[in-house]
Parts: structure tokens; sequence; C-alpha cells
């Protein structure tokens, strides 16, 4: 046995990566895989990112346990899920870009499929609130079509699958105060704070 992995043209450590790279690919190209995932380091901590073929449908951060979130995609999408960075690449490189001040709105493709109907149309609105700016849940409710529904703009940000990218950070009380957040109020005022200098 150690005869035949000195004889292998690359090291022993390296075969596991190259042969998940073989298998991502071969799962990809044959169809069989429903949803990427990669993680990536940020100011804000460890997200976890997740796409389909339609989009990106996930970023969870760290606190929300990344393994049950995964669990909760597989259960909710496909269990065809495969850590695939690759198809993440355009994310990660728009997410660099925003944490270096350099990117004010992501630009990638976005699979909504676990919002619906109000909630889908509060996290519609969220990519109108400027950079920098921020609105309150009563100006989300209104903006969103139902002027008294703060409580429900409320939940749907709280339940965006897709924060940061979705900027559900810049929705604060009517007293400015920063109101629940998925990735904790730390996270949250890291990101208010960046965006305003």
């Amino acid at each position: 046995m150690i005869d035949i992995i000195a004889s292998l043209p690359v090291s022993y450590e390296v075969l596991p990566d190259r042969l998940h790279e073989r298998l991502t690919e071969a799962a990809s190209r044959e169809g069989l895989l429903d949803v990427a995932y990669h993680t990536v380091d940020t100011p804000v901590g460890s997200l976890l990112l997740a796409a389909t073929e339609q989009g990106l449908v996930k970023v969870a951060f760290d606190r929300q346990d990344h393994e049950a979130v995964l669990a909760a995609l597989a259960k909710a999408i496909s269990p065809r899920i495969l850590r695939a960075p690759a198809r993440l690449d355009a994310v990660v490189r728009q997410l660099d870009e925003y944490f270096a001040g350099g990117r004010r709105a992501f630009d990638v493709p976005l699979d909504f499929r676990l919002a619906r109907g109000f909630r889908l149309s509060v996290l519609e609105h969220l990519p109108e609130i400027a950079y920098g700016r921020t609105e309150s849940y009563a100006q989300v409710a209104a903006a969103a079509g139902s002027p008294k529904a703060v409580r429900a703009v409320g939940t749907a940000c709280a339940l965006n699958p897709l924060p940061v990218v979705v900027p559900c950070h810049r929705v604060v009380r009517s007293d400015g105060s920063y109101g629940q957040y998925a990735g904790g109020e730390e996270a949250k005022r890291t990101l208010l704070t960046m965006e305003a200098a």
C-alpha cells in the first residue's frame, strides 16, 4: 500500500480534495446537484452560502448552525446537496467587494423559493433601500403594500433567507434602534457602520 501511494503523481493528502472536485463536477454535469454550498469568512463571521441552478437560495450566519441549515435545505429543496464552491464564485467575489467597500449592491441571480406572499414582497423591496440608508419597519410595510403589517415586516426580515445580499440589516425600529437580526446585533451594527462610513 505504501508503495502504491508513493508512486501516485499527487500527494495522498490532496486525493480527497481532488476526488471531491471530480465528484462535484460529475454530479453537476449529470444534473444531480440540486443545492451547492460553500462557507466564507467575513467581518460578520462565517457565512454559509447555498445556491440552486436558479440562483443564491440561502445565506446563513454561523450562529444559525450551518449543519442545521443544510438539513433544513435538504427537507425544503432536495437532499442532493454538495459542497461545490464553483457555483458560488460570483457571490463570494461580490461579498469580498462589498466588505472591502467597493460594492454597494449585489448583482447575482436569486432564488426566492424559501419566501412567499407578503414576506416575498418585503424581500423584493429591501434592495431598494439605498446603501448607507435605513428604513423603519413601518416604512417597509407601506412600501410592500400593507402599511399596518409592521409586525409582519419584522417577521419577514427575521426569516430573510438571504441576509446581507438582500439587506434586511437596513431595516430598523422607528426610534432608530436595531431590532432583531439573524446574525445578532453586533453583525447588524458592523454592517450598518461599514455602510455609513
